[in-house]
Formats: structure tokens, sequence, C-alpha cells
């Protein structure tokens, strides 16, 4: 939901540190690798309960997501760099929650799993909508240029970068922000689940109807 708000106010700056990174050499895919790293450290620290050093790993983490595509424009960008940002992307965001469990299972392990599986609702209705929206030659560019459809929802990448940083921020009021951030997450497959049924049920409709004209 706040993606496409935020996006424009980021592009310049985010373009601004990327140029000399690509100067230099650096590339994307270095830079989505090292975004990864750091988010995984940031789960590891939270294991061990040590919240804030998980909140600024986190926090690089994600700045360094949002680098790594102002690399790629400066250079070119690539499929598999597409593919790498939005796949390591979900195994952070699931890492942390899964990190969460285990710091205090007793308090914090159902929530988690609820949330965790919240996750799979929003990540199979954004990859399968991208999916069949390439096959219809789709494309949106509201949220700066992607490598695959992106389908928005009430809960983006945004949104869940703020949930997890105020759950380390917050640790003792871990369960409350993953159920409330799951259900938000349910709303959001829900609504793209109706997207889908609108927009490729028409699309369904439309084809149908040729067939039967050109027969």
């Amino acid at each position: 939901m706040l993606d496409a708000f935020i996006r424009p106010h980021i592009e310049k700056p985010l373009a601004a540190i990327a140029r000399p990174m690509a100067a230099v050499g650096v590339t994307a895919n270095a830079v989505t690798a090292l975004g990864f790293a750091l988010g995984m450290a940031a789960a590891a620290l939270i294991t061990s309960e040590i919240y804030w050093g998980a909140l600024a790993a986190l926090i690089i983490s994600r700045l360094l997501d949002g680098l790594d595509g102002a690399v790629a424009r400066q250079t070119r960008a690539s499929d598999l760099g597409g593919y790498l940002d939005i796949t390591l992307d979900f195994i952070v965001y699931a890492s942390v929650v899964f990190a969460f469990a285990l710091a205090d299972p007793a308090r914090n392990a159902l929530a988690a799993a609820f949330l965790t599986t919240s996750f799979m609702a929003t990540a199979s209705t954004f990859l399968a909508y991208a999916v069949f929206a390439a096959k219809h030659g789709m494309s949106s560019d509201i949220r700066g240029s992607k490598s695959l459809y992106y389908l928005g929802g009430l809960t983006e990448g945004t949104e869940t970068i703020l949930a997890l940083c105020l759950m380390c921020v917050f640790p003792s009021w871990f369960a409350v922000i993953a159920v409330v951030f799951a259900v938000l997450c349910w709303i959001t497959g829900g609504t793209r689940i109706a997207a889908a049924v609108q927009t490729f049920g028409a699309l369904d409709t439309a084809g149908a109807a040729e067939g039967e004209t050109a027969g």
C-alpha cells in the first residue's frame, strides 16, 4: 500500500548512491547478496535476543534491497537479478519471523506459525498473478521499474519491513504485532485473488468468445 507512495521519494537518493557504486564495478546481484546476508544475520541476532543489533542489520539489509534495483538501472537489469531479489526477500521475511519463535517458543511460536502461513497467502497470490500477467503481456510501473508485474495490496514490502522493525523494537509484543499483520496479509491475499478473478476471468471470457467467433 505504501510502496507506491514512497517510491518517487527514494528513487533519486538511491540513484545518487548507485551511480558511483556501478562506476567502480559493484553489481546489483552483489548488493542483493549482501542485503540477504545481513537479513539472515538479523534473524540470527534475534534468536540470541540481541534485538537492537537485529534492528540495525535489518534496516541496512532492506536499504540494500532497495539499492540493488537502482544499481541494476545504472548498468543492466536482468531476469536473474529480479529472481534473486524477490526470492531472497521472502526468505528473509520468513526467517526473521521464525527467529522470534526460536527466541521465545512459548510466547511466540503459534503467532509466528500463523504469520508465516499468512506470508504464503501474499507471496503465492503475488507471484502467481505476475506469471499470468506476463503471459498476457501486462505491465505496471506504478511502483517503479520491476522485473515482473507488481500487484499491490494492503501489505507490501514497506508494511512488512515496518512490522518486522516494530517486532525488534517491541519484542515482548511480537505475538500481537504478528497476529495483526497476519490478518492484514490475509486481506491482501483475498483482494489479490479477487483482482485475479476479475482480470483473468474477463480475459478467459474474451478468449472463449474470440474462439467461438473464429469457429
